[in-house]
């Protein structure tokens, strides 16, 4: 068939286009830019493509349209009345008008209840496509894991911790892997149209779960022995979600804090009948993955917030000492000593407490890139450089201190190193399609 495929650079889209491709399908990808191994690419911004001569062009000859453009979160123009409501309503009517005979659009479970923006577009776009005299397929996932999605990094991160940590107050969910998402799309769009049959196709996992034992499967399947779980105050759970509001880049904000207190599920007689078998188990998630990597990513995940806080700690309790927690004659005391005069003396005392602080706060704060975080560990790794050459050069006899205060800056330094690799790594332009853009399971 000759298919139109939005949203083929995201998460699932990206592996829909390539199994399309794979079944012989010529497929024509709508979008702002073209994805690595399309075929066929038709430049048009969902932004901005809100009527339906928008759309018209690019559906000529097209059999069968599926939108899986989404976001989780809004950006600029990337709204969810535009990107959700306004520009799928017009695709839609233009593919009633172009006698499209099957449209598939990518929705979410439990949209319906309409308790967040996210569900509530959605559904509008949903409702109005079952309205329409076409083969309208409306396809909901529960929580879809893919090995490298964003939201499945953060679960392998949570499964990864010492404790488990579980908020209190949520539902529970029926985790799908995306590679089942993309078979049963595949299987909609290659079964016989039936004209004017709107219909919604609940895709979950074979069971639902309490959200504990999903992050304990997960656990399990990175090759983990079983751990305590940590109950979470909802209240407190409440407190992150609103932070990650203000952040705009954490997983947890109050529209999924939202929904994973209304749950995720639903019968999985669908799925099954599009695969011609259960969809797979949550311990069969990661086989064929690289458990060791995973494993390693998995802890890092929550290893290095933990570095950056302990290293917040350290500048700014510096900070708050050399401010006067610690006695200032002998803070000037020993600056009388590494060769400063008594009039910096001051100077060189609340500049470098103030910078101290500077840092452990810059340190806490979320970064408007890894680029700006990189700057920030080499900018600490040359001021402790500065410090410890300064002290060992002035003061030699604190390399013999029985607390060792020169040589705690060697593992120090060493976090700084690793901090500052693994942001630079971060900020590198990718050269492969990582198939992740904006993923959102919920």
């Amino acid at each position: 068939m000759r298919i139109l495929l939005t949203g083929a650079t995201g998460f699932i889209g990206s592996r829909l286009l390539a199994a399309l491709q794979l079944r012989g399908h010529e497929v024509w990808c709508a979008g702002r830019r073209p994805p690595p191994h399309a075929i066929g690419w038709l430049p048009i911004d969902f932004a901005h493509a809100l009527t339906k001569e928008d759309w018209l062009p690019l559906l000529d000859d097209i059999d069968c349209v599926v939108n899986t453009v989404g976001i989780f979160r809004e950006h600029g123009t990337q709204t969810f009345e535009r990107l959700h409501e306004q520009a799928p309503r017009a695709l839609f009517d233009a593919c009633v008008d172009a006698g499209v005979m099957r449209v598939v659009q990518l929705s979410a479970l439990g949209v319906e209840r309409r308790r967040t923006e996210y569900q509530r577009s959605k559904h509008t776009a949903d409702a109005y496509l079952l309205a329409l005299p076409l083969d309208g397929i409306v396809v909901q996932p529960s929580l879809v894991f893919g090995a490298d999605g964003r939201s499945a990094a953060r679960f392998l991160i949570l499964a990864a911790m010492p404790l488990l940590p579980l908020p209190s107050g949520g539902g529970q969910v029926q985790p799908v892997h995306v590679d089942d998402v993309v078979e049963a799309l595949c299987a909609l769009v290659d079964a016989p149209p039936v004209p004017g049959a709107g219909r919604t196709v609940p895709l979950v996992g074979p069971r639902p779960l309490s959200l504990r034992r999903y992050l304990m499967m997960l656990r399990g399947a990175l090759g983990l022995k079983p751990t305590l779980a940590l109950r979470v105050p909802a209240a407190l759970v409440a407190l992150a979600a609103s932070w990650g509001e203000v952040r705009g880049q954490a997983l947890l904000d109050r529209g999924a804090w939202t929904m994973l207190q209304q749950g995720s599920v639903g019968p999985a007689v669908a799925i099954s009948w599009l695969l011609g078998q259960p969809p797979r188990e949550v311990g069969d998630f990661l086989l064929g993955e690289p458990l060791a990597a995973l494993r390693l990513q998995a802890r890092l995940g929550w290893l290095l917030p933990l570095l950056r806080f302990a290293l917040a700690l350290v500048w700014i309790v510096t900070g708050l000492l050399s401010f006067g927690l610690f006695p200032r004659d002998d803070s000037y005391a020993l600056l009388a000593v590494t060769g400063i005069t008594p009039a910096l003396q001051p100077l060189m005392l609340y500049g470098g407490a103030a910078l101290d602080l500077g840092l452990g706060v810059a340190t806490l704060l979320p970064p408007a890139s890894a680029r700006w975080r990189a700057r920030l560990w080499l900018a600490q790794i040359a001021l402790i450089a500065v410090y410890t050459l300064v002290i060992a050069w002035r003061l030699p006899e604190f390399w013999l201190h029985p607390f060792g205060p020169l040589l705690k800056n060697l593992p120090i330094l060493a976090i700084l190193v690793l901090l500052y690799l693994h942001e630079r790594d971060a900020s590198a332009p990718l050269t492969t399609n990582a198939g992740d853009a904006a993923a959102r399971a919920l």
